[in-house]
């Protein structure tokens, strides 16, 4: 075996350290997107969390709203289930068929552009739906709560365009 010199060894630790610090600075440094495909999961996991209230939405809670007001969102809440849930059971039938078509190993597009045009109907009643739940329920806030519902949705916006652009 060749001897190595006095200063080979201490060169190659001192380089090896570089690179390891490096590498570790770097992968620090770069910026991650949420809404990317693998942040996705988690973005749709935050409402199992807690994060949203039992109204749906994370700006609610903070209305102050009165026992009435909670009992008739919640009502309205609870007959939107009842009535579109065959809408909804039609949409996650549909959606299955789509994930069958596509485990095949053949690319059917006959099949994946009807089932597709299928479920955009869907859609976009469950839509229409939740637009109009989403109306009955600022029907029943004050104008004050309205006011800050409408501040706080600002505000969001505001900081989501911000956080966009430092991506």
């Amino acid at each position: 075996m060749k001897k190595l010199g006095k200063f080979k060894i201490p060169a190659i630790i001192s380089l090896s350290a570089m690179v390891v610090f490096g590498s570790i600075a770097l992968a620090q440094s770069v910026k991650t997107r949420k809404g990317d495909a693998l942040d996705r999961g988690a973005w749709r996991d935050r409402g199992r969390r807690g994060d949203r209230d039992e109204m749906g939405g994370m700006f609610w809670p903070k209305l102050n709203l009165t026992d009435d007001q909670k009992a008739k969102l919640k009502q309205m809440r609870e007959s939107f289930a009842a009535t579109n849930k065959p809408l909804i059971d039609q949409l996650r039938a549909k959606h299955e068929e789509l994930r069958q078509a596509n485990e095949g190993g053949t690319f059917n597009e006959a099949l994946v552009t009807q089932e597709l045009t299928e479920t955009a109907g869907l859609q976009a009643k469950l839509m229409g739906a939740r637009f109009a739940l989403h109306q009955q329920m600022l029907s029943v806030l004050t104008p004050e709560q309205k006011s800050q519902l409408d501040q706080m949705k600002a505000q969001f916006k505001s900081r989501h365009d911000e956080r966009r652009q430092n991506q």
